[in-house]
């Protein structure tokens, strides 16, 4: 179908591109921004006046839960939930049942994403397997079926020298592994940041090093291996400092940041809401700032959900027996615009951390509206707001932030030309 996309202000965060101007989409490419084609007849015009064309956003942890965890969510739902938020293109982790260690795991995934049809995904595979940290998955066969980079989640390898060896080998296949940087036996109990607010609440903590401690581990690694690498749900600021100075030295690293973890802090646990029960934890107001900063400056260059949506039962427990994690992705543009609505950063910056940042790091073939790419494409009016929870796709409603009034609305998602979620 030919479109022409009418009146919007077009914000392109990879060519600088921020002007009023009209888009033209022919057979889910874009074929022109401003003047229409030669011999270009619209079968669909779509008035975007007032609205922000936008890059759809590029989430890289979205938990679809399945195989295996249906209760949770489905590829169906979240990928819904993932379009109504603005996203056009996620990375989902390998906590699967079986775990998404085996070609046959990540093709299933594949395949029911395109029977779908609400995002674009892109797996990736466990790093060992079974995530237990001692043998190394088949990391070339889920490659070649699909998987765009390799983790082992929080299931850190316990033996430094397993590790090393399979840096070594990802690094021969130019295969990009992704670490969260959190040191079992510094976390082993903990449930929240170690500190004056757990203190209080009687509740085990986890400290800063347990990240620090693991995060300068695991970058001598990459610096001895030459492994690509991306960091994942940093949580502190001195996490953050690490990962600057690797940087400054030359080291090719990327990092990105859950949401929530720029919005919240561990002063939200003061009524011991399981809703706040995350892994890692949510830090002190200092961290949160240090983590606005790296983004602000770029040494962050990605901003993530970490979408981990539970069923209802999961939640309902004394804190520490509640399963971690934040139903998300739905929110991701109207929770991120509250950092613009702040004045925290600007909004073509914003959409860099959410779209070609988060591209850029893993290599996905998406985050940026040029004349000759896939029309992948969100339509958002800034001036709008959004009441979370009010229209709700993911079968996990576990976010702190249902019932709150959020800026911005999300109008429309559009994969390859073709609109996969209007309001």
């Amino acid at each position: 179908m030919r479109t022409r996309i009418l009146g919007a202000r077009v914000i392109d965060p990879n060519s600088g591109l921020d002007q009023v101007s009209d888009l033209f989409i022919e057979g889910g490419v874009i074929t022109a921004i401003g003047d229409a084609p030669a011999n270009f007849s619209a079968e669909h015009n779509l008035d975007a006046n007032g609205l922000v064309a936008a890059p759809g956003l590029v989430d890289l942890n979205v938990a679809l839960r399945e195989p295996g965890y249906s209760r949770k969510g489905s590829i169906a739902t979240e990928t819904l939930a993932a379009a109504a938020g603005g996203v056009t293109s996620l990375c989902c982790p390998p906590f699967t049942k079986p775990v998404l260690d085996t070609p046959a795991v990540a093709e299933m995934i594949l395949d029911r994403a395109r029977e779908a049809g609400h995002t674009k995904v892109f797996p990736i595979g466990a790093l060992s397997k079974g995530l237990e940290g001692e043998q190394l998955a088949e990391l070339v066969a889920l490659r070649d079926a699909g998987c765009v980079a390799f983790s082992n989640g929080l299931d850190c390898f316990r033996n430094s020298r397993t590790l090393r060896r399979a840096m070594e080998y990802a690094a021969t296949f130019d295969l990009t592994v992704i670490f969260h940087s959190q040191d079992h036996d510094l976390a082993e109990g903990g449930l929240a940041h170690e500190g004056a607010r757990a203190s209080f609440l009687g509740l085990p903590g986890i400290p800063e090093t347990a990240e620090t401690v693991a995060l300068a581990r695991n970058l001598l690694l990459v610096e001895q291996t030459g492994v690509r690498a991306h960091f994942s749900q940093l949580t502190s600021a001195r996490g953050a400092q690490l990962i600057a100075e690797a940087q400054a030295r030359g080291l090719k690293v990327t990092a990105d940041v859950a949401l929530y973890q720029l919005i919240l802090t561990d002063e939200a646990l003061q009524g011991f809401s399981s809703l706040y029960h995350v892994q890692p934890p949510l830090r002190t107001a200092t961290d949160r700032d240090g983590l606005r900063q790296a983004v602000k400056a770029g040494t962050i260059q990605a901003i993530c959900s970490h979408h981990q949506p539970h069923e209802a039962d999961a939640k309902l427990a004394p804190f520490g027996a509640t399963e971690p994690g934040i139903s998300s992705v739905q929110l991701l543009l109207p929770l991120a615009m509250t950092l613009v609505q702040d004045g925290l950063i600007d909004l073509p910056t914003l959409l860099q951390r959410l779209t070609i940042g988060p591209a850029t790091a893993l290599r996905l073939p998406a985050g940026t509206l040029a004349v000759g790419q896939a029309a992948d494409i969100l339509l958002f009016d800034p001036q709008g707001s959004t009441l979370a929870g009010e229209t709700w796709f993911s079968k996990g409603s576990n976010s702190p932030f249902i019932g709150h009034c959020l800026p911005s609305a999300v109008r429309y998602t559009m994969v390859d030309g073709h609109t996969c979620y209007q309001a």
